[in-house]
């Protein structure tokens, strides 16, 4: 028969290998320093982005990303870490870390990892550098406001000359009249 605390780490471990399996992005955070509170904080605003922070022992925590193939990130679980595992939209969640980190100077970025059609790893900057990315209704605007701004042309080109036409009648008519 196991020991309790040994199903409870082969547990975790399998939970944690589940939940990458099913997340879009997988971020480290190190949180030494940070409140309670701070910390309930922070997994609140992480849950509006639907993303969950996990803490578990760093050991369990590197078997298991080994174990999904993640080798690159068991190198920056060390200390009080936390893996943030992104259901929706990877850009949010970098943005709610990245804010986060600049009010708490505790929260550190560590890396992560997004996965798109590969499994691209993250660095520090490039966390930093996602959380500068305009939000997709953002970037739908833009792109929208770029494809109008072509017929937009035309239909004020097409305007002004239908304007002088009629402001070249509206002299020949007053020549006439005089």
């Amino acid at each position: 028969m196991k020991k309790i605390g040994l199903l409870i780490k082969e547990i975790s471990e399998s939970n944690i290998k589940n939940t990458i399996k099913e997340s879009n992005a997988v971020f480290i955070i190190r949180y030494s320093g940070l409140s309670s509170p701070h910390l309930t904080a922070l997994r609140k605003n992480l849950k509006n982005s639907k993303a969950n922070l996990f803490v578990t022992k760093n050991s369990v925590a590197r078997r298991a990303l080994a174990g999904s193939g993640l080798e690159t990130l068991v190198k920056s679980v060390e200390g009080p870490c936390g893996l943030i595992f992104v259901k929706d939209e990877p850009v949010d969640v970098s943005k709610v870390l990245y804010n986060f980190s600049k009010d708490h100077e505790q929260l550190k970025l560590e890396g992560g990892v997004l996965k798109d059609p590969q499994v691209q790893v993250l660095e520090k900057k490039d966390i930093e550098s996602m959380a500068q990315i305009p939000s997709r209704d953002v970037l739908r605007a833009q792109l929208v406001m770029t494809l109008n701004s072509p017929i937009s042309g035309i239909v004020i080109t097409l305007n002004q000359i239908i304007a002088k036409f009629v402001y070249c009648l509206e002299q020949i008519k007053q020549k006439k009249t005089t």
